[in-house]
């Protein structure tokens, strides 16, 4: 095999995205050779846009079944992730999945297990790992620069959307349709980069507020305090509604504090384990020492292309993925908590009684609003 024969599943925002850079030589190891997508719009724009000849289905079984494809990338609404890869892998296919993972852990658990069974590439894409800075606090985390982690804080509200973007769609902003709101439509980057980089947290209290800035039924604006098995502590806050918005993530630990902001690492580098400087310092007004450095990275943020490159590599030479699939449960796990823990009004364990999860969204579910709109795609470019 010297290219992989992808069938995109879902020519909406991403997807149309995705299929704009294969088209552009950006994945030259991958080829679009069906697509499918259930608007007429869409695939009349497939039509227009892919090479005269490609496939075009109605529905993505149809697609996956069609013998077209080596793999199959998903960018449909949430609910359909877990269904739609679960069928990909019982047929054989390799499967990349756009975030969030599912709406819920135990589709993303029959998922992974799915995975598992059949031996295929699983990608998750979480494009934001491919981010210098990203990387850079991830390995300096891990490597232990900045001692034991004390405390987590990022305040990630710059993503602001009008109500015309919540009216794009009849699934947008729904529990029936898309099983959350910002948690889990902006914000699993965020979500699957602070486990990926702290881990996850033990225990989480959410305050959800639904439809705070928006008429929408789902949350548009969280702030979730959160405590780790170390002892540190954190905060996260994020909303649709703030303009303008920051994006600021800080990681406080016993060598020092990490910023990422505006584009640039900042690292406060101790002297002096501050543990150690706390109990034999004989001042009581004395910090210890420390210096401002600029963090230097390789500059490389490939994003959404070096997510597929990747894919293709793996596939093809069976080299690294950004991320692995199965991964992607971490950030639903953490999003389903701080849901849990706002519908209940208390501080929520992680691991979580799913079942109990389940029930709750499932209430919300039942009653959820019908939309009837005329769909609306717009340009992704910068937004993820």
């Amino acid at each position: 095999m010297k290219k992989v024969r992808l069938g995109m599943i879902g020519m909406g925002n991403m997807g149309s995205g995705h299929i704009a850079n294969i088209l552009a030589g950006k994945v030259p190891e991958i080829e679009v050779t069906a697509a499918a997508d259930r608007r007429a719009d869409r695939r009349e724009w497939g039509k227009n846009t892919l090479p005269t000849g490609t496939p075009i289905f109605e529905e993505g079984s149809a697609l996956i079944h069609s013998g077209l494809c080596d793999a199959v990338l998903l960018a449909v609404p949430h609910y359909q992730h877990p269904t739609l890869a679960v069928e990909a892998f019982e047929a054989g296919l390799h499967v990349m999945c756009e975030k969030p993972a599912g709406v819920y852990t135990k589709a993303v658990r029959e998922m992974n297990e799915a995975a598992d069974r059949s031996g295929k590439i699983f990608g998750m894409m979480f494009n934001q790992r491919t981010n210098c800075l990203y990387r850079k606090m991830h390995e300096m985390v891990q490597n232990g620069e900045l001692g034991q982690v004390k405390r987590v804080n990022w305040i990630i509200t710059d993503w602001y959307r009008t109500q015309a973007y919540y009216d794009s769609g009849d699934w947008r902003a729904t529990w029936d349709g898309e099983g959350g709101g910002v948690l889990l439509n902006q914000s699993p980057h965020q979500l699957d980069l602070l486990q990926w980089i702290c881990g996850l947290p033990k225990t989480v209290q959410a305050y959800c507020h639904m439809g705070k800035w928006h008429d929408i039924e789902v949350e548009d604006d969280v702030t979730a305090y959160m405590e780790f098995v170390n002892g540190a502590t954190g905060v996260f806050i994020t909303t649709t509604g703030d303009a303008p918005g920051t994006n600021r993530f800080e990681i406080s630990g016993t060598l020092g504090k990490l910023v990422c902001e505006d584009g640039k690492l900042i690292f406060h580098r101790l002297k002096e384990d501050e543990r150690s400087f706390c109990q034999t310092c004989p001042e009581g007004f004395a910090q210890p020492e420390k210096e401002i450095l600029e963090v230097k990275t390789d500059g490389e943020n490939p994003q959404h292309v070096g997510v597929l490159n990747a894919f293709a590599a793996a596939i093809l030479r069976g080299e690294p993925l950004v991320a692995d699939g199965r991964e992607g449960i971490r950030g639903v796990t953490f999003s389903n908590a701080m849901h849990l823990s706002s519908w209940l009004g208390h501080p929520v364990e992680i691991p979580f009684d799913e079942d109990l999860f389940l029930e709750e969204l499932n209430k919300r579910r039942a009653t959820s609003r019908k939309k009837h709109v005329t769909a609306v795609t717009f340009s992704t470019e910068g937004s993820y």
